[in-house]
């Protein structure tokens, strides 16, 4: 299992980066290798990627959703991996987006990526589109919101 951390700052309100992240089905417009996305509910997520040639299909759910601080997410099959990302005011208009993943590569090939910084790399390449993304729509640009909260912890 690997551990990724990553942020990036982006010229932009909380509110507005957290609203276009939220747009999942937009993901595919800045993460490498993710080919769709479909939200299936409030709460899970069915992801189509291709990595290393291979393509794979898994399913996320959400297990907790703070509007404009926080997203957390675990696969619930395929791929073994969770994540949360953060969001920060630093600024009027400034937001750091933080980002941790637990990833556990699947087969030879995404091992040998990952022990040479592949992963780290693309999701760092990731957050870059979505800074470059989230900045040219702008302020009450974002394509949409889900604004709801999601505690799994309180079931």
């Amino acid at each position: 299992m690997s551990t990724i951390e990553e942020s990036i700052d982006v010229a932009v309100p909380v509110r507005t980066a957290y609203d276009q992240w939220t747009q999942f089905e937009e993901f595919p417009r800045f993460m490498e290798g993710v080919e769709e996305v479909r939200q299936l509910d409030a709460t899970h997520t069915h992801w189509r990627t291709s990595v290393a040639g291979r393509t794979k299909e898994f399913d996320a759910e959400i297990t907790e959703q703070t509007p404009d601080e926080r997203i957390a997410w675990k696969a619930t099959d395929g791929p073994e991996h969770a994540g949360v990302v953060t969001f920060h005011r630093t600024g009027e208009d400034q937001t750091r987006i933080m980002l941790q993943m637990d990833v556990h590569p699947d087969g030879i090939a995404e091992k040998a990526g990952d022990a040479l910084g592949l992963t780290k790399r693309r999701v760092k390449g990731d957050l870059e589109r979505f800074k470059g993304l989230v900045e040219e729509r702008g302020k009450g640009g974002e394509t949409g919101a889900w604004r709801g909260q999601v505690d799994q912890s309180a079931t």
